[in-house]
């Protein structure tokens, strides 16, 4: 076989390396336009697994690389004068050039011909004089270019400013995060070792700062000199240097591109490493990328009847690992981009925020990595949450937290879910049995699902109320139990349904109108939820007025009901929603149009309801802080200002849900995927928020209080499987301390027997 690789970086060495191993007849020429020994780069990092793969695809080079290595267990992070060191983590750093010589020798040894200061021609010319061509010709990929209309790249231009320099200062100790501010804006740099002198520094700040600093106007020279001042209180007396010898002035800086191809192949032409994907160098995970991908490339090519088989295998393989890595690059370089917003947290917290911020590294991960450490941040926390130096450590999840007078024994929330069990708006022995088991199982707050303001207000003809004696007697029969068997406090939702009323039970066919007996229904302005459903009309003033006392009167029986908390619903395409959100209020009077106008009767709601609730108790606002429909609607940006605009107003918390607002949304699903919502509100408006949404492990809850994400997690459907979620997940991660109730007891010994066992069998496996 006759192969051309264009571009001699890693990613096209080591194809032709792979592919020299396993067919050592094939033809392959590496084309490369610089000479062998320039490189643009300082240091490589590679983890501890991706060095366990080379050694698997190649012992020899991998020997050779690892000869070369300069390691480091630790991740240091110096920030408001501390400077904080957690361990385990294991990578390694090598410099660029020492890299690609040692891949060069081994290619050259394998008989691979290697071509430099070769400028690389028309993809067409070597896709017809080759039988294979594999395009690795780097982030600005020329084949990736030419061929655009077939491979459909997706590149998505980041936000900050960085520039990629080294330094004789030794940070042989640990990979260190610096974070320094100046007078134009903060500015961090990422350093690391790779060879017995020599660090990579890379510098990095937003847009804003670069602009202030003026380094646009500034010479190649001035930049370097410039960054060296910002950080020279770290280098001991070192400067920093640029090997980019090709680059004049601030063209030395760079946006980072995320770059993602729709399709990686086309005839014979194959795209390889950066050409097909981008991973940002806050995670490291560019080299593994490239030399992962090229094994498996060299596999398929060797193994697959035709290249179009191996072709396809290829990207079917690689895809999924690749989305992985780019989706936990994405989460760690939007977390710098929006790092100011987490610069005022304490040194503790702002380093596990750091740690955890691609998401792949988890509360027990870091445990495993340096449990001292780990304990010693959960110490910090529980003390926070005003818990005796001398208490027991406990994960993040059992702290305690007070909302004016209520105290919550812990930060678990059973979140508001629809049951759908109630008759003529009175909750049965159906909600009796569901809301107590759950006070019963464990979390510190249960919610209860959407209670409405009037029967016109329920969601379905299944929905519970508070309009009537009867009601008030059902919720009071509730509190009265949960408050003498268990520890756990009741929150209320409150809310009405408006133009998503007069709908058929979840089971049957979820937002579709009633087959019959609907009634009618209000909303902002005069726009149906579907097509399906029937128009609602827009609600007067008269009738605002009439709903608002409903909402009023509705707070005043959760009162004598006994409820701890109250909370406003205005999120989900509901009543108050749509005056909210944009996309369902088209109104032209004083409630439509601004913000300001759009959240003028929310507010006025709220104002009512916190007026007749009892100073002493707490209440919340939930609100839908994406509606997932761009600019159309509620933004996260403008979700910010909604939720700070009903904490001025009275609110505790802001409860953070996303979305259900319009048919038209396109949400982005995944593990925690409305947690940056809450993040944001949190530590941009310095707010009490609650996450929500697909949060389902004790460690993705520790990892959002932990972080400052939120200061309450609410858990949904898991909640649904098992009533008992918070007493089961504190068994299976070590936590002894929970209180069960008493006749429980025996099954909460073999719970903890069996954990124990389970993690005695994961120490075996590991």
């Amino acid at each position: 076989m006759k192969i051309a690789c264009l571009g001699g970086g890693p990613a096209g060495l080591y194809f032709a390396i792979s592919m020299k191993l396993r067919q050592p007849d094939a033809d392959i020429t590496v084309f490369e336009r610089n000479k062998a020994d320039d490189t643009f780069g300082w240091g490589v990092v590679l983890s501890d697994d991706a060095l366990e793969n080379l050694a698997e695809n190649d012992p020899k080079s991998a020997e050779a690389i690892r000869e070369n290595f300069a390691y480091w267990d630790d991740i240091a992070v110096v920030h408001d004068g501390h400077r904080t060191v957690s361990g385990g983590h294991g990578f390694a750093g090598i410099g660029r050039m020492k890299l690609l010589l040692l891949l060069q020798e081994r290619a050259r040894e394998l008989g691979v011909n290697l071509q430099f200061e070769t400028e690389v021609g028309p993809v067409e010319q070597y896709s017809e004089d080759y039988d294979l061509v594999v395009a690795a010709d780097g982030l600005n990929s020329r084949v990736r270019d030419a061929w655009a209309e077939h491979f459909k790249p997706d590149i998505d231009t980041r936000l900050c400013k960085f520039i990629w320099l080294g330094t004789h200062q030794k940070f042989d100790d640990a990979f260190t995060f610096i974070f320094e501010k100046t007078e134009h804006g903060w500015v961090w740099a990422h350093a690391y070792q790779f060879d017995d002198n020599t660090a990579t520094f890379i510098v990095e700040c937003t847009q804003e700062t670069w602009n202030n600093w003026g380094f646009e106007g500034m010479s190649k020279e001035e930049i370097v000199e410039t960054c060296r001042k910002i950080f020279e209180d770290h280098l001991d007396g070192h400067e920093l240097m640029s090997n980019a010898k090709h680059l004049r002035g601030s063209a030395v800086w760079i946006n980072f591109p995320r770059v993602n191809c729709e399709k990686w192949h086309h005839k014979n032409v194959v795209l390889m490493g950066d050409a097909s994907a981008t991973a940002h160098f806050s995670i490291g995970s560019g080299s593994r990328l490239a030399f992962d991908s090229a094994i498996a490339l060299a596999e398929f090519v060797d193994t697959e009847p035709t290249l179009e088989d191996a072709f396809r295998k290829y990207q079917d393989e690689r895809r999924l690992d690749v989305l992985r890595l780019q989706s936990a690059a994405r989460n760690s370089l939007e977390w710098f981009e929006e790092v100011e917003r987490y610069l005022d947290l304490d040194p503790v917290q702002f380093n596990y925020s750091l740690l955890t911020r691609s998401q792949r590294i988890s509360h027990e991960n870091l445990r495993l990595r340096d449990p001292q450490w780990l304990q010693s941040a959960e110490k910090w926390f529980q003390m926070q949450a005003g818990v005796s130096e001398n208490a027991p450590v406990r994960p993040p999840m059992f702290a305690p937290y007070k909302l004016r007078d209520m105290e919550l024994k812990n930060r678990v929330v059973v979140s508001p879910m629809a049951q759908y069990k109630a008759v003529d708006g009175c909750p049965t022995d159906w909600h009796f049995v569901h809301y107590s088991e759950r006070a019963k199982g464990g979390a510190g707050l249960v919610y209860t699902e959407m209670t409405c303001v009037s029967p016109e207000g329920r969601i379905t003809p299944g929905c519970p109320g508070l309009y009537a004696p009867e009601h008030e007697a059902a919720w009071t029969r509730l509190n009265d139990f949960v408050h003498a068997e268990t520890q756990a406090k009741l929150c209320c939702q409150i809310g009405h349904s408006g133009r998503k009323g007069s709908t058929q039970l979840g089971w049957e066919k979820m937002d579709a109108p009633l087959k019959s007996d609907n009634w009618d229904l209000v909303s902002a302005s005069p726009i149906p939820w579907s097509p399906e459903n029937a128009t609602p009309r827009e609600i007067t003033r008269a009738e605002m007025d009439e709903v608002r006392d409903q909402f009023v009167a509705a707070a005043e029986m959760a009162e004598r009901s006994g409820f701890d908390m109250i909370e406003l619903h205005a999120a989900h395409g509901y009543l108050l929603s749509s005056f909210i959100s944009p996309k369902s209020n088209i109104r032209q009077d004083e409630y439509g149009g601004s913000l300001e106008n759009r959240m003028r009767y929310p507010l006025e709601v709220f104002a009512a309801m916190r007026a007749v609730w009892p100073e002493a108790k707490p209440m919340s606002v939930r609100i839908s802080a994406n509606d997932w429909v761009g600019d159309e609607g509620v933004t996260p940006e403008e979700a910010v200002e909604i939720a700070r605009r009903f904490w001025e107003a009275g609110a505790d918390i802001i409860d953070v849900s996303a979305g259900q607002t319009s048919i038209d949304a396109k949400p982005v699903y995944g593990r925690m995927f409305q947690t940056p919502f809450s993040d944001r509100i949190r530590n941009e408006a310095g707010i009490s928020t609650m996450a929500v949404g697909n949060i389902y492990e004790a460690d993705h809850a520790n990892s959002i209080l932990m972080a400052g994400r939120a200061d309450l997690v609410a858990v949904a459907r898991p909640h649904l499987a098992d009533p008992y979620w918070t007493l089961h997940e504190g068994a299976k991660i070590g936590d002894r301390l929970e209180e069960w109730p008493l006749p429980y007891l025996a099954g909460r010994d073999q719970a903890w027997r069996l954990a124990d066992r389970e993690a005695e069998m994961q120490q075996v496996r590991v």
